[in-house]
């Protein structure tokens, strides 16, 4: 996806990552750097009302062991310890190594490595049964077919499963597109996006 689809609307480039003020949400990683957010860096932060809704696409919790391969602010990660997924069953993979650190507080382990690289080295070694993710824009093609190629039931009987959010121009003949976001979904930017979920049955 070519980065040209973006347009700026009259905000700021720079946000800080907000501390949420419910007990009952686990409070996203605090950055006290103000961090580039938009076209540039595509470190879109995934609002939480739209990550809830993807914890609640991935289908019933259970003993799945789910990764978020773009962690970026750990909006994701967040929404799945607040639906109740434990620490010990989310991997995540951010290369940023500011972000990486400020994932790790959350309590979950972090890789820090590009993806891509990530899923090539362990391709055939690992299955997840589940994968949440929010990719880069411009490469979501790459990011998504890595994903798919880790996605695994890994001995579970039920299928296993991808949610995804990914821009409107994205395609592939085997996933559901399970909601179409607003194009202010995203603080910094306007950008058509959607919500998409892969099930692998066997």
């Amino acid at each position: 996806m070519k980065k040209s689809v973006y347009s700026r609307p009259s905000k700021p480039m720079f946000i800080t990552v907000q501390r949420r003020n419910s007990r009952a949400i686990p409070k996203a990683p605090e950055i006290n750097e103000p961090l580039v957010v938009g076209k540039f860096s595509e470190c879109h932060v995934t609002p939480f009302a739209v990550a809830r809704r993807m914890v609640e696409y991935l289908g019933p919790q259970g003993d799945y062991n789910t990764l978020e391969p773009s962690a970026g602010t750990g909006a994701l990660v967040s929404a799945l310890l607040a639906s109740g997924h434990s620490q010990n069953e989310i991997c995540t993979v951010e290369r940023h190594h500011k972000l990486a650190a400020q994932v790790g507080k959350l309590g979950v382990p972090v890789i820090q490595a590009c993806f891509l690289e990530y899923a090539d080295e362990v391709k055939g070694k690992v299955e997840f049964p589940r994968i949440i993710m929010n990719p880069p824009f411009s490469q979501v093609r790459k990011h998504i077919k890595a994903a798919l190629s880790l996605l695994g039931r890994n001995g579970h009987d039920e299928p296993a499963v991808i949610v995804a959010l990914v821009p409107i121009t994205y395609e592939n003949e085997d996933a559901e597109t399970l909601e179409t976001l607003p194009e202010d979904t995203f603080s910094t930017c306007t950008v058509r996006s959607k919500i998409i979920r892969f099930v692998k049955e066997s």
